[in-house]
C-alpha cells in the first residue's frame, strides 16, 4: 500500500530523540511508525503508516503469512466453480472488539459503504470487479448497493463479478475488504480515530491515538484467528527522522525499525550484528508526474518523461546512496512477486542512456521549448533527500536544465496535495505490496479508475489488458497478458520507476525474533521480547 499506497515509507511530525519506552510497559514491542493520513477506515487507508495499524486491528476473510501465503482467516469457505460467482461462509462466534458479532453482514455492508461514490474512499476501486460496482461509485450513484452482494443468513452471502477473477480470492485479505461493526456507520469519522475492529489488537484506550507522537495497541481477546499476538501490545513511535529512530534502537529504546537511514546502511549489519536484517520486499519506488503539470501532458509530456528516466543513472544511485540495498527497476511491480518478467519489451527507457535522452528532450523541445526548472518534491521525514537529490543532479548534467529536489515536511503534507492534483511538480511516491501479485501493483496504481492512480494515466487499451489477465483461465497465461501491460504502459511511460527494495531492518538486544514479511513490513503478530 499501501506504498501504499502508497504510498511508501515513513510519515512522521513531531517526535524528537527520546526513549519510547519511558511510558511503555517493557513487554510492549516499540516500533518505528508515523502519522497516519487519514481516520483509521480500511477502505480510505492507502498508505504505509496507517495501514500497518489497520492490519493489526482488522482480520479480513483471509490473511497473508510472512512468505505471502494466503490462508484462510474468517472465511469458514470460500466456494465458485467459475471464479465468477462466490459463496462465503464466515466462521461461527466471531466477534468485534466491542463483544459485538461479525456477520456476513458486516462484510457486505462494509464493502457497499467502501464501494459508494458519495463517500468517497481512497480504496473504492478494489470493488471494481464487484456486479453494480458502476452504479454505486459515480459521484451522483444510481444505487446505494452492488447488486452483486446478497447476505443470505448471518454467515453465508455471495458474491457475483462482472467476469471471472483470478485475483479476487487471493485480495480478500486486503484491508478494504474488511468487515466493520454497526458502530462504523453512526460516525465514520469518529470511527476512525477509536476504530473497533475484530483483528489480533484492539487500541489500548480511548486515548490510544496520540496524534503526530504514538498509537499504542493491545492484544484483543476476542480475536480467534491464525495470527494471535505473541508479544502484549504494539506502540507505533511517531520519528521525525529515521536517523533519530536509528539512534534510538540502538540505544534499546526502539525495538524494531523497518527502515535503516542512508547515513547507516554501511554499518548497521556491524552495529547490530545478527539483529540486523537484510531481505528482498515486495516495494517499488517510483517518480509521479500529474498531467497539469507544464509541459508534461500529451506528446510533449511522454517524450519528456521518457527522457528523464533515461536521463537518471539508477545503478550508480543504488551503489553510491543505498550501498546496493536498492535495485533498479525492470518494471512497475516487483522481482519478488510470482510471474515476475525482467525483459519487457520497451524496458530500455529505464536504463541510463544519456544521448538518446537529450534527443527525446530536443523533440519536446520542437513541441514546446523548455521554460522553468524540473521539482522532484519529497517528503522530508522519509529518509528520500539524498536520492532525489541525486536524481536530480543526474537530470541537470544529463539535460542541462536546472532540476531541484523540493522538499516537504511529512509524507501526509505531500499524499494530500498529490490526492487533490494541487502539487504541481514531479514527486516521489511508491507502492508496497498489500497482497502478493503483479496485478495488486498494477490494478491500485494504474487502472483509469482507480483513486490510488496518482498519475491519472488513463488508457482503454491497458484497462482491457488488466481485464483480460484478471479473466484469463490460468497464471501462465495471466502472466503473459501482465507482460503486454506493462510494455504499453513503458511505451507510454505512465511514470518512472526507479527502484525495488532489498530491505534493511534491525530490532534490538530486547526483541528475541523479528522478522520482515514479504511486504517489507515486520511481521508484527509474530514479534518476541
Amino acid at each position: 500500500m499501501a506504498l501504499t499506497a502508497a504510498v511508501l515509507l515513513a510519515t512522521s511530525l513531531g517526535l524528537a530523540a527520546c526513549s519510547s519506552d519511558d511510558s511503555a510497559d517493557s513487554s510492549i514491542v516499540t516500533t518505528g511508525g508515523g502519522e497516519p493520513q487519514n481516520p483509521l477506515v480500511p477502505t480510505n487507508t492507502n498508505e504505509n503508516m496507517g495501514g500497518r495499524v489497520v492490519d493489526r486491528l482488522f482480520a479480513g476473510l483471509k490473511y497473508y503469512d510472512s512468505k505471502g501465503v494466503a490462508h484462510d482467516e474468517l472465511a469458514d469457505k470460500i466456494e465458485t466453480n467459475d471464479r465468477k460467482n462466490y459463496k462465503i461462509t464466515i466462521k461461527p462466534d466471531w466477534k468485534f472488539s466491542d463483544g459485538t458479532p461479525v456477520k456476513a453482514k458486516s462484510f457486505v455492508d462494509a464493502w457497499n459503504y467502501g464501494a459508494l461514490g458519495t463517500n468517497a474512499q481512497l480504496q473504492s476501486y478494489v470493488f471494481t470487479p464487484i456486479k453494480g460496482f458502476k452504479e454505486v461509485s459515480a459521484e451522483k450513484p444510481t444505487a446505494q448497493t452492488m447488486s452483486g452482494l446478497k447476505v443470505v443468513d448471518d454467515r453465508t452471502f455471495t458474491v457475483e463479478l462482472e467476469s471471472p477473477s483470478i485475483d479476487f480470492e487471493t485480495s480478500l485479505g486486503y484491508a478494504p475488504f474488511y468487515p466493520l461493526p454497526e458502530a462504523a456507520f453512526k460516525d465514520i469519522k469518529a470511527f476512525g480515530e477509536n476504530p473497533i475492529g475484530n483483528g489480533p489488537y484492539k487500541f489500548a484506550s480511548n486515548g490510544a491515538w496520540q496524534h503526530n507522537v504514538q498509537i499504542d495497541l493491545v492484544p484483543n481477546p476476542e480475536y480467534k484467528g491464525g495470527r494471535p499476538a505473541k508479544n502484549k501490545g504494539l506502540r507505533f513511535v511517531m520519528y521525525q527522522s529515521f536517523d533519530t529512530a536509528y539512534q534510538d534502537l540502538l540505544a534499546g529504546n526502539l525495538d524494531t525499525l523497518d527502515t535503516i537511514p542512508d547515513s547507516a546502511l554501511t554499518s548497521y549489519e556491524k552495529d547490530l550484528g545478527d539483529r540486523a536484517i537484510t531481505k528482498p520486499t515486495a516495494q517499488n519506488q517510483k517518480i509521479g508526474i500529474q498531467q497539469n503539470v507544464p509541459h508534461f501532458a500529451g506528446e510533449e509530456g511522454l517524450l519528456r518523461r521518457k527522457a528523464i528516466s533515461m536521463a537518471i543513472n539508477r545503478e550508480q544511485i543504488c551503489k553510491n546512496i543505498f550501498n546496493g540495498s536498492r535495485v533498479p527497476s525492470k518494471d512497475f511491480t516487483a522481482s519478488t512477486l510470482p510471474g515476475f518478467n525482467g525483459n519487457l519489451p520497451g524496458s530500455e527507457v529505464l536504463k541510463y542512456n544519456p544521448e538518446e535522452a537529450k534527443k527525446l528532450w530536443a523533440q519536446a523541445d520542437a513541441i514546446s521549448p523548455w521554460s522553468g526548472r524540473f521539482e522532484i518534491a519529497y517528503n522530508s521525514d522519509g529518509g528520500h533527500q539524498a536520492w532525489i537529490e541525486a536524481t536530480a543532479n543526474s537530470i541537470k548534467n544529463t539535460l542541462g536544465i536546472e532540476a531541484i529536489a523540493t522538499a516537504y515536511p511529512t509524507f501526509k503534507n505531500i499524499r494530500d496535495l498529490v490526492n487533490a492534483r494541487t502539487i504541481g511538480k514531479a514527486f516521489r511516491y511508491g507502492w508496497q505490496g498489500d497482497y502478493p501479485t503483479m496485478l495488486q501493483f498494477l490494478t491500485s496504481n494504474y487502472y483509469s479508475y482507480s483513486d490510488t492512480n496518482n498519475v491519472d494515466y488513463k488508457s482503454p487499451e491497458f484497462d482491457k489488458l488488466l481485464d483480460d489477465a484478471l479473466a484469463a483461465p490460468t497464471l501462465e497465461e495471466s502472466y503473459k497478458i501482465v507482460a503486454k501491460a506493462q510494455s504499453l504502459m513503458l511505451k507510454d511511460m505512465s511514470d518512472i520507476p526507479m527502484f525495488e527494495y532489498i530491505a534493511n531492518a534491525g530490532r534490538s538486544d530486547k526483541v528475541k525474533k523479528a522478522e520482515l514479511a514479504w511486504s517489507g513490513l515486520f511481521d508484527f503478530e509474530n514479534i518476541e521480547k
